[in-house]
């Protein structure tokens, strides 16, 4: 079959954006409004995995509304997209990426049912059996890749962020606990994805709680750095700005880095409800850090049905450290 060329031109161009970040940090407000902006106003659609929290939204922007509902498998993304693409949404919002990996029936569940398939209970056997357990979930999770490269659709991404630490040597020698340093991450705070996803798009930003919707480069490439001040707020004019570069406008207006912030997002989605109190980040660190050490961050996220160690209430602190408690009791037993 012959292959030809023709001289390259930017039209058309389908748009994969990534926004990260923890509770309070406005990703999804922020996302609303870049998706507002890219549509010009025309209805985008809404991918919700997160049992209908999008629609709080639906008085403040045009959009269509679907439930995305576990398991989720990384097919079940595939599916629902393609569905919102072929239906010719111009923008579509998925909120969130993140079940896709750590949510119920993700790739991190899938690696342990297989793994419970591979080894049972036999210790030595899984940990034998950890690399091939793999196998399913990151094929299944790269083939949901390469289909979303196919969208034509312009696709924002949403993905939670957790704080992570390690633990490395001094100078004195000494070990001592530091925010975890990633290409993808600030502070310690990384989005809960596979590490490579937020480099397959074609924008990618990390925001941060203290600074809600001002955005922190994850992938930031020079063509696109003028439409995105870093001291400013995304918003709908940072959605028509991507969409002109998109469509092929020769130079598309380069935001006003000299007005002064706009205001930030709503108090909504900047902290949690006032009725529930979660523990301390220094205790989420704490219980994630003692999970870790024993192996069992996905059996306590699923067992306490959180997708974040701050997610814990200060009212189930004690009965968490108290299953940790019992979970080290039976890795001593079974050495």
């Amino acid at each position: 079959m012959a292959f030809h060329f023709k001289r390259a031109a930017r039209e058309n161009v389908s748009l994969l954006i990534g926004l990260a970040g923890g509770t309070g940090s406005g990703k999804t407000y922020t996302a609303m409004r870049l998706a507002s902006g890219i549509s010009a106003g025309k209805p985008f659609a809404v991918i919700d995995t997160e049992a209908g929290r999008a629609k709080h939204y639906g008085d403040q922007f045009a959009f269509d509304h679907g439930d995305l509902k576990p398991p989720f498998r990384p097919d079940a993304y595939a599916d629902a997209i393609k569905a919102a693409d072929e239906a010719g949404y111009p923008v579509i919002v998925v909120d969130s990426v993140s079940h896709v990996w750590a949510g119920d029936g993700g790739c991190l569940d899938w690696q342990d049912d297989e793994l419970d398939r591979m080894a049972g209970d036999d210790w030595k056997k899984r940990e034998a059996c950890r690399m091939a357990a793999w196998i399913k979930p990151k094929m299944s999770h790269k083939s949901m890749v390469q289909k979303l490269l196919q969208v034509r659709a312009h696709l924002i991404l949403c993905f939670r962020a957790e704080p992570k630490i390690e633990m490395v040597r001094g100078k004195d020698g000494k070990m001592e606990v530091i925010a975890k340093q990633s290409l993808t991450g600030l502070d310690g705070w990384i989005p809960v994805c596979e590490k490579n996803l937020p480099f397959e798009l074609t924008i990618s930003f990390l925001l941060m709680a203290q600074n809600p919707g001002i955005p922190h480069p994850i992938k930031l490439q020079e063509q696109h750095r003028a439409l995105f001040p870093l001291n400013k707020l995304i918003n709908e004019e940072s959605g028509k700005r991507l969409a002109a570069w998109a469509s092929g406008a020769t130079k598309p207006a380069a935001a006003d880095s000299t007005q002064p912030p706009e205001a930030a997002s709503p108090e909504s989605e900047r902290r949690p409800s006032a009725a529930v109190t979660y523990i301390t980040p220094n205790e989420a660190i704490a219980l994630e850090t003692w999970a870790t050490s024993l192996g069992a961050v996905r059996k306590f996220k699923r067992d306490f049905q959180v997708e974040m160690f701050s997610h814990i209430t200060v009212a189930r602190h004690d009965e968490a450290k108290k299953w940790l408690a019992a979970a080290q009791d039976i890795v001593k037993g079974a050495v």
